[in-house]
């Protein structure tokens, strides 16, 4: 028994060296992963109405400092900005959500190396895109965005809480309230994903914003951007967090939901 402890130690010494020769050894468990998108769940399975919450907001927020989601239950609109958790609830009000809380769909990363972005005056969400798409090319990476300054005016949206059973997203979002906010200073923060992560998460941009006064917020439908820049970070790594749930084991995820996306996101 002495001898294969000792032969087991040997071939996880020579594999280890090996690996390290080869330029592929896995970063130490006591250092910081490499800037990475971390995910839990899938965007298609929140369309399939699985909102039960599997991940605490004290566990997703070892991930990073800065994101967006949604709740158990699917309540309300998630800004994680600068470390710190909000929930835009279907009254339009912002809560500072208890770490404790679950989400069931959240994208998060540690926001630190960006790049600034002068934007035009009286940039609108349809400008900001061109703006962003000319400056980073590359469509396949994946990009964390931020942009704080003074609004015009701001549209957004949140979703209520739902009761098991749970219908489809598409159907909860025929009824979501939908907020005009005027003349508002405070953050947009969100994502611009490849096309690819179809049915992983939202291809394109998606985005929620905070107000300065933390009283207003939600899921960004539309924005008139006064002043201020963005800044945006880059990465290229994605860590993708699946629900150990039976809700989730039984969703029907074999479906083509890119048409339901486009009406929930709308």
């Amino acid at each position: 028994m002495k001898k294969f402890i000792y032969s087991l130690k040997l071939v996880i010494i020579s594999s280890a060296m090996l690996l390290a020769a080869s330029g592929c050894m896995f970063w130490k468990s006591e250092e910081a992963p490499p800037p990475q998108v971390t995910q839990v769940s899938t965007i298609d399975a929140l369309l399939a109405g699985i909102y039960d919450g599997v991940t605490t907001l004290a566990e997703l927020k070892e991930y990073g400092n800065f994101g967006i989601g949604t709740f158990n239950a699917l309540d309300g609109e998630m800004v994680l900005l600068d470390g710190k958790f909000y929930q835009i609830k279907a009254d339009g009000k912002v809560y500072r959500p208890a770490l404790g809380e679950s989400t069931p769909f959240a994208a998060v990363v540690k926001f630190d190396k960006t790049k600034y972005v002068p934007l035009p005056a009286n940039c609108t969400y349809k400008q900001l895109k061109k703006i962003l798409d000319k400056e980073f090319p590359n469509k396949n990476l994946m990009y964390a965005i931020r942009i704080y300054g003074e609004f015009s005016k701001v549209k957004t949206r949140s979703v209520p809480a739902q009761k098991k059973p749970y219908p489809p997203l598409v159907q909860v979002t025929k009824n979501q309230p939908v907020f005009n906010l005027a003349k508002q200073s405070g953050d947009i923060v969100g994502f611009r994903l490849p096309p690819f992560v179809k049915g992983v998460n939202v291809p394109g941009y998606h985005l929620h914003f905070l107000n300065e006064k933390l009283n207003a917020g939600g899921h960004v439908l539309d924005f008139t951007l006064k002043k201020g820049p963005a800044f945006v970070a880059v990465y290229s790594r994605f860590y993708l967090i699946l629900p150990d749930s039976k809700g989730f084991a039984d969703a029907d995820l074999t479906r083509d939901r890119a048409h339901e996306l486009e009406k929930a996101e709308k």
